[in-house]
């Protein structure tokens, strides 16, 4: 019965689901039917036209980086098979149907006890959450430990993305929204602690390389569809396409640097009266409290910098796994979501494009490590589904998977045995300490943005 539902709900995917989602929420925040129906409707066609740039992306990029690979004859034995293979994995392990409304209620429950003000509706990404209760599943053969791990990682997760909200919020320019997106938003600490350290160092701290900078110093070289437009080339050429490949591919890079800020715009135009309608409704009802409606991190990965930084990491990411003399991953699949997984690392440089490469570049380390440390028991849940296994593959995993910082972690430290385990140790001291390093950061440098957001509030109220 839970399992027909969640196949049903699952199967309707976000462009069908959020809408319906938002229009029942708009409705509960007393907006009234018809501005409630018409935010629903232009949030679905949003997510219709982001993913249809999304699936540009990952069309004209997969290929190109599946040519660089076997032109540069990289050959390891385990295979990056790629987040959508990562998500039906988990998806059809016994953890999956518990896990969605387990999630759901916990939410719930942290909202309404103010530990959190995130509401995640992004039902189709709690895939994340699902394959951290999964990989414990496996690894100790046990549905209420891989439950307790996989609600701990909601509940760290939705405090990250309370922390980092101002970010979404006045980077990216989205009020009201947050991104609980596990394997991107996990890696926030890390990149602030970077960009932290960074900013102490002679130069390198007074160094303006974000867009609008790059685009007054270099005029029509800095516009993000030049750059885009070059990057593209850049990976034709290094994929030894030939010209009409190259330049192809150059144009399409181009258009999805330009489209997507446009369709994250349409889906704005919904997103607005909603996140207005439920901070009215916060404020007359419970004086001082807000929420933040949890979106797919897909929203913010057009972002000019973020894609910038993006296409120059899939020829390093590469060279990384060839350099790394722990890496057995092969990255194939998932280098067309690097954006995703750079996204933090962007952002806490606010833009700039140096300074982001340089978090990538630590980023992608720690995720080839991780995603070859869990290719044993990524492998041993395809197996468990039916995963049939490419052929001459001796196990699987993804850049995705490997982005999972805090499941691996915590899956690690219960198990005393494992060789990681002292290493996860250190892993948790670090990142507990680098967040709490950084806690007051994100608010710091947005101070003025926030002062100015609440008393624009507390005049509307």
């Amino acid at each position: 019965m839970i399992q027909n539902f969640t196949d049903f709900l699952l199967g309707l995917g976000p462009s069908v689901m959020l809408p319906i989602l938002m229009t029942i929420f708009g409705l509960c925040l007393k907006q009234g039917f018809k501005r409630s129906f018409t935010a629903g409707i232009t949030i679905g066609i949003g997510f219709v036209g982001i993913n249809l740039v999304i699936g540009l992306l990952t069309g004209a990029l997969g290929p190109a980086t599946q040519a660089m690979v076997e032109a540069l004859g990289l050959k390891f034995d385990v295979l990056d098979v790629g987040w959508p293979i990562g998500s039906a994995i988990a998806f059809g392990t016994p953890v999956a149907p518990i896990m969605i409304v387990a999630t759901i209620l916990l939410n719930v429950l942290l909202v309404s006890i103010n530990f959190t003000k995130t509401i995640d509706v992004d039902i189709w990404n709690y895939w994340h959450f699902i394959f951290a209760a999964s990989i414990a599943y496996y690894a100790y053969d046990s549905m209420l430990i891989a439950i307790a791990v996989g609600l701990v990682v909601v509940t760290i997760v939705l405090k990250l993305s309370d922390w980092t909200q101002p970010v979404v919020e006045h980077h990216f320019g989205m009020p009201g929204v947050a991104l609980p997106h596990t394997e991107t938003v996990n890696f926030a600490p890390i990149a602030y602690a970077l960009n932290k350290v960074q900013m102490m160092i002679p130069g390198l701290n007074k160094l303006d390389a974000d867009p609008e900078t790059l685009k007054r110093r270099l005029g029509l070289f800095g516009e993000p569809l030049t750059m885009g437009l070059v990057l593209g080339m850049l990976i034709g050429v290094l994929g030894q396409y030939d010209l009409k490949g190259i330049l192809t591919l150059g144009i399409e890079m181009a258009a999805v640097l330009i489209l997507m800020p446009r369709m994250v715009a349409l889906l704005m135009e919904g997103l607005i009266p909603i996140s207005e309608g439920a901070r009215d409704f916060m404020s007359k009802r419970f004086p001082g409290k807000k929420v933040f409606i949890g979106l797919d991190a897909a929203i913010v990965i057009g972002n000019p910098a973020n894609m910038a930084v993006a296409l120059l990491m899939v020829p390093i990411t590469l060279f990384l796994a060839m350099l790394l003399p722990y890496n057995r991953m092969l990255p194939f699949a998932d280098l067309a979501t690097l954006p995703f997984i750079v996204v933090w690392a962007v952002a806490a440089a606010r833009g700039n494009i140096v300074r982001g490469l340089i978090n990538s570049i630590f980023t992608v380390a720690i995720v080839l490590f991780i995603g070859t440390n869990l290719a044993e028991l990524a492998t041993t849940m395809g197996n468990a589904v039916g995963f049939a296994m490419p052929e001459g593959t001796a196990m699987i995993s993804g850049l995705d998977m490997g982005a999972h910082i805090i499941p691996w972690i915590i899956v690690r430290l219960l198990d005393p045995t494992d060789p990681t385990f002292f290493m996860a140790i250190g892993a948790a001291i670090i990142y507990a300490l680098l967040w709490f390093w950084v806690r007051n950061d994100i608010r710091k440098e947005y101070a003025k943005e926030i002062a100015d957001a609440e008393e624009f509030e507390k005049s509307m109220s």
